[in-house]
């Protein structure tokens, strides 16, 4: 991570959106893998840093990097409308690490027809989940 963040501001992109570049570092972010190995502690330090500063009390020591990091973490772990923890392999920094090995079985040559209708049903039944997972829960479908 560089030193120079821009200042915080809670539940906003870090980056630029009005530009190419910083919505490619957004989307960067959001898949970033290495939020798939935040630790339990971390998640809850994290989670008590963004309540802490929603309140107006956080630490003179804390930084801008060190909150849009806290924010990084609950935003790929919590789901926004249930506040619940999102199963690790259908949050979006899965996407890389678990869909891969997907697409390569899907991809692979001379298939016979049960290892197509596998790799297929495997791929269906992940993206569903992925949706699922990260679905809006605050507004009931019809």
């Amino acid at each position: 991570m560089d030193g120079s963040c821009p200042r915080f501001q809670l539940g906003q992109p870090r980056f630029q959106q009005s530009t190419f570049y910083g919505r490619l570092r957004h989307f960067l972010d959001v898949i970033d893998p290495r939020t798939l190995f935040v630790t339990e502690s971390r998640l809850k330090a994290a989670l008590q840093l963004l309540e802490d500063y929603e309140h107006g009390i956080t630490a003179p020591e804390v930084t801008d990097c060190q909150l849009w990091e806290a924010q990084k973490i609950k935003q790929a772990i919590i789901h926004p409308d249930t506040n619940q923890k999102i199963f690790m392999p259908f949050r979006m920094s899965g996407f890389v690490p678990f869909g891969t090995p997907i697409v390569i079985g899907l991809l692979l040559p001379n298939q016979t027809l049960a290892s197509t209708i596998f790799w297929q049903t495997l791929n269906q039944s992940h993206n569903a989940c992925v949706n699922y997972a990260n679905r809006n829960a605050s507004k009931v479908t019809s």
